[in-house]
C-alpha cells in the first residue's frame, strides 16, 4: 500500500514540465554525484585523523581477537560506541583499501543516508521538497566532512536515517509490524554503533506519531509509536544486560558522565549555526508555512518537530560547554530539519502565479541549493585541516622497531595505526594513560578526555620505564611540560629528533 499524499504532492506531475521533470530519479543522483565527488576529494588530501586511527587500530585488532584469542585492549571503557561493531567493518575495508577504502565505506553510508532523506520526504511531502531537503543536506560541510571520515558516525547516521524512514513507513502501511520492528532494529544498531546518536530517538518516535496522525485513527498512531519506543527501549535493554560492565562504564565516561570544557555557550552555538544554518533558517520559515497552511494539525507540528531536531545537539553541547565533535554530532539534526527546509522550498515554488514564474521560482531554489556547495566544501576542508602524521610516523618507524620496551607518545592513534601489527599494543603508551607490560591501564583520570597523573609519569620517565617518549605540547601541554621537567633532571634520555607536526613539532626523546 504506498504511502498517503500530504497536501503538498496536489500539484499534478503533467501540470508543469518541471513536476515531470522532478518525478523522475535523475534529480537525487545528481545531488548524489556531486556529494560523493566533493567527499572524494577529501577522502585522499590528508593522513589518518586520531579517531580513524584508533577504530581502524582497534578493529584489527578485534578481528584478530576472535579469530585467534589475542588480548585486546579494554575498548569498551573508553569507546564512545560499541567497538564490535563499526571497527571490525571499518577494518575489513581497511584492509582491502588501506584508508581510502575505509573512507570510501562511510561514503556508502552518507549516499545511503541522503537517499533515505529523499525517500522519507518524498513520502511526508512529494518529491519537490525531497530534492531540496536531499540537495541541502548532502551539500552541508559536516555531510561532505563525513563522507571521506573512516569513524562510526556515518554508520550511525545512515542506521538513524533509516530508522526515520521506517518510522514514517510505519504510519503509512498495512504492514506497520515489520516497519515497526525494522525501526526499532535501525534504532538500537544506530545508538550502539555511536551512544550520542540515542538523543535523536525521541525525535523519531515523535514522526512516527505525527506520520501516522490521524489516521487511521488517532489510538492507532499512538499505538504504532509506542509500539516504536517500546522495541527500542528493549532492545538497548537487552544489549546493556548482555554488554556487561565494561560497556557501562564506557556509556557512563562517554556519554552520562561527560567531562565539562571550556567553552563559552555563545561559541559552541555560533559554531553549529556556521555548520547548518542554511538548514535551520529554512525549516523555521518551512514551520512559519506549516502553521499558516490548510491541512491536518499533525503535519503542522511535525514540520516544527523536524526544525526542533536541529537544535538538540548544540544545545546539549552548549550545557556542558563542549565544541568536541560537535561538527560529526549536528550533522542528524541538519537531516531531519532538512525534511522542513525541504518543504519550506517546496511551498515557495507554489505560491500563486504564472506557470513560469513557479517554474523560474523552481530554479532559483535548486540553483541557491547547488550554490551552497562552494562554502560548504570550504567547511568541509577546513574540517579536514588536521596535522598531518605521515612524516612522524616516518621517523617513528625506525626508532620504534629497534627498541623493545613501552612507548610514550602524546598522541598515539596515528603512529600505531601507519605502523600496525609491527609493535605489540602493550608497548603504546598515551599522556591520558600508561599501558603495563601486562595490558593493564594506570595513571588515568576519571574522565577518558582529561589527561593523566602528572606523579605517575614523572616516577615513570626517574626509573626509566619508557625507552621512547614523543610530546608535541598539543593535546596536553601542563602535563608535557611536567614530563619533559623529569626528562630534564633524570638525565637518562637523549633527544634524538624534533618532526614538524602541523602547527607545533613532535619532540622524540630516547633512554640511553
Amino acid at each position: 500500500m504506498r504511502g498517503r499524499p500530504g497536501p503538498e504532492t496536489a500539484v499534478k506531475p503533467g501540470h508543469m514540465p518541471w513536476a515531470r521533470l522532478v518525478s523522475g530519479p535523475w534529480p537525487v543522483l545528481c545531488v548524489l554525484a556531486v556529494q560523493a565527488v566533493l567527499s572524494l576529494r577529501l577522502a585522499w588530501s590528508n593522513t589518518a585523523f586520531t579517531d580513524e586511527a584508533l577504530y581502524l587500530w582497534a578493529g584489527h585488532l578485534q578481528w584478530a581477537h576472535w579469530m585467534h584469542g589475542t588480548p585486546i585492549p579494554a575498548f569498551p571503557t573508553y569507546f564512545s560506541g560499541a567497538p564490535v561493531i563499526y571497527p571490525p567493518l571499518g577494518a575489513l575495508a581497511d584492509s582491502i583499501g588501506g584508508l581510502t577504502g575505509a573512507r570510501i565505506l562511510s561514503l556508502a553510508f552518507m549516499l545511503g543516508a541522503t537517499c533515505l532523506l529523499w525517500a522519507t520526504t518524498s513520502r511526508l511531502f512529494g518529491k519537490r521538497a525531497a530534492f531540496f531537503a536531499a540537495a541541502l543536506w548532502a551539500l552541508l560541510g559536516p555531510t561532505l566532512k563525513l563522507g571521506a571520515f573512516a569513524t562510526f558516525d556515518p554508520l550511525s547516521t545512515c542506521l538513524l536515517a533509516a530508522s526515520a524512514w521506517c518510522a514514517v513507513r510505519t504510519g503509512a502501511s498495512r504492514e506497520f509490524t515489520r516497519w515497526t520492528v525494522l525501526g526499532a532494529a535501525a534504532m538500537v544498531t544506530a545508538n550502539a554503533a555511536a551512544y550520542s546518536s540515542a538523543i535523536f530517538d525521541p525525535v523519531i518516535v515523535a514522526v512516527a506519531l505525527l506520520a501516522a496522525w490521524p489516521r487511521p485513527t488517532v489510538k492507532v498512531a499512538m499505538m504504532r509509536a509506542a509500539s516504536l519506543g517500546a522495541y527500542a527501549v528493549s532492545g538497548l535493554i537487552l544489549l546493556a544486560t548482555a554488554a556487561g560492565g565494561l560497556y557501562s562504564t564506557g556509556i557512563g565516561q562517554t556519554v552520562l558522565s561527560r567531562s565539562s570544557g571550556d567553552d563559552p555557550l555563545p561559541v559552541v552555538l555560533a559554531q553549529a549555526a556556521g555548520w547548518t544554518a542554511a538548514v535551520v533558517i529554512v525549516a523555521v520559515a518551512g514551520t512559519v508555512f506549516g502553521l499558516a497552511a490548510q491541512g491536518p494539525h499533525s503535519r503542522r507540528t511535525l514540520v516544527a518537530v523536524l526544525t526542533a531536531a536541529a537544535l538538540l545537539v548544540p544545545v546539549e553541547q552548549a550545557r556542558i560547554h563542549t565544541t568536541v565533535s560537535l561538527d560529526k554530532h549536528v550533522d542528524f539534526g541538519a537531516w531531519l530539519a532538512s525534511i522542513a527546509a525541504g518543504y519550506a522550498l517546496a511551498k515557495l515554488t507554489r505560491l500563486p502565479g504564472r506557470a513560469k514564474m513557479r517554474a523560474a521560482a523552481c530554479v532559483a531554489c535548486g540553483g541557491v541549493a547547488v550554490l551552497l556547495a562552494v562554502p560548504a566544501y570550504a567547511q568541509a576542508q577546513g574540517l579536514y585541516g588536521w596535522a598531518n602524521s605521515a612524516q612522524f610516523a616516518a621517523v617513528f618507524r625506525p626508532l620504534a622497531e629497534h627498541s623493545t620496551g613501552p612507548m610514550l607518545v602524546e598522541t598515539p592513534s596515528p603512529a600505531r595505526y601507519y605502523l600496525g601489527d609491527a609493535i605489540p599494543w602493550q608497548r603504546w603508551s598515551s599522556t591520558w594513560a600508561v599501558t603495563t607490560p601486562s595490558g593493564k591501564s594506570i595513571g588515568a583520570q576519571p574522565g577518558v578526555d582529561a589527561p593523566g597523573v602528572a606523579r605517575v609519569y614523572v616516577r615513570l620517565i626517574t626509573h626509566g620505564f619508557f625507552t621512547l617518549v614523543a610530546l608535541n605540547a598539543d593535546a596536553t601541554p601542563g602535563l608535557d611540560q611536567e614530563i619533559i621537567n623529569a626528562i630534564t633532571r633524570s638525565h637518562g634520555y637523549r633527544l634524538v629528533s624534533r618532526v614538524p607536526y602541523g602547527a607545533s613539532s613532535y619532540v622524540i626523546w630516547e633512554r640511553m
